[in-house]
């Protein structure tokens, strides 16, 4: 099935500022290239690629079982492919578990919330941001003065993750109880405490309204823009991805249906026909939108 040329009909990548302009680099922040997975008898990816380039927002959509959260499985080793590459920042961490590509400068959020419900958000925040001190761990049981030092930073850090995104009320609220959307934001924070150069964001938009999801669309932009970020989603809501992405891919049976700029994907008649269905219409309406935002005649 044919796919969208890359080469040719890809956007310059945006720059932090979010002014769209380009940053060309000489190797991509994110490259997989043919990955195939097969879980038994199951074909689940075959010869996969994707590539994102440096401050990009790219999107993956596609029906439930399309391969998605398995793609996101292999990038942040999970997952090994019986075929296939990943490439981080130019070098090749196909054989790295998932902690050592967590120390590149992944960073990754789950489908299903991953918080500890018992402790507060900012304790969640601090949690994740441990791995990332540079003390050992007899200096912090011991509580010596760099110990407090990091302490403070990581949690100013944090502080300002919250306020960010609008949890900072919520800074001392333990997880559990908090409505799922919220959750799923706590989680978009802990994911940026551990400082990552690529966020990948597992529906981050799932349990929201359109309301919600949109003002989300708006902290995504933020959050590339003030800590010139990289970021790779995985979204069901359909008009989210063609605001806030550069680009994207559309995974349908483990297979790639088609990639391209975010208005060209949403009018493919293949991927109207698999995927979006009733949503088209709120797709373009998405479409027309954000190419206003970007000072763009459609």
């Amino acid at each position: 099935m044919p796919v969208l040329d890359g080469a040719d009909r890809r956007a310059p990548a945006p720059g932090p500022d979010g002014d769209g302009a380009r940053r060309p680099t000489a190797v991509p922040v994110l490259r997989a290239d043919d990955v195939s997975i097969r879980f038994g008898g199951l074909q689940a990816l075959t010869d996969v690629s994707v590539r994102v380039e440096e401050f990009e927002i790219v999107g993956l959509i596609g029906p439930n079982g399309a391969g998605k959260t398995t793609i996101f499985n292999c990038i942040t080793g999970f997952y090994r492919p019986q075929r296939g590459r990943i490439l981080f920042k130019g070098e090749d961490v196909s054989d790295l578990p998932p902690h050592e590509r967590s120390a590149l400068g992944m960073g990754r959020t789950f489908q299903n919330v991953g918080l500890v419900k018992t402790e507060t958000v900012i304790d969640n925040m601090l949690t994740a941001q441990h791995a990332a001190v540079e003390y050992g761990a007899v200096a912090g049981t011991l509580g010596s003065p760099p110990t407090f030092g990091a302490e403070r930073r990581l949690r100013r850090q944090g502080e300002a993750i919250l306020e960010l995104l609008g949890l900072a009320r919520l800074r001392d609220d333990p997880v559990a109880g908090l409505p799922y959307g919220t959750l799923k934001r706590v989680e978009i924070a802990t994911a940026l405490a551990t400082d990552p150069d690529l966020l990948l964001l597992d529906e981050p938009g799932s349990g929201m309204g359109p309301e919600e999801a949109d003002r989300l669309g708006d902290e995504l932009l933020a959050l590339r823009r003030e800590f010139d970020l990289t970021i790779v989603m995985i979204e069901h809501h359909v008009p989210l991805v063609v605001r806030v992405c550069d680009y994207v891919y559309v995974l349908n049976f483990g297979q790639l249906l088609t990639e391209g700029l975010p208005g060209e994907v949403q009018r493919h008649p293949e991927v109207v026909a698999a995927y979006l269905g009733d949503e088209a219409p709120e797709a373009e309406e998405a479409a027309e939108r954000a190419l206003e935002e970007r000072g763009v005649e459609a």
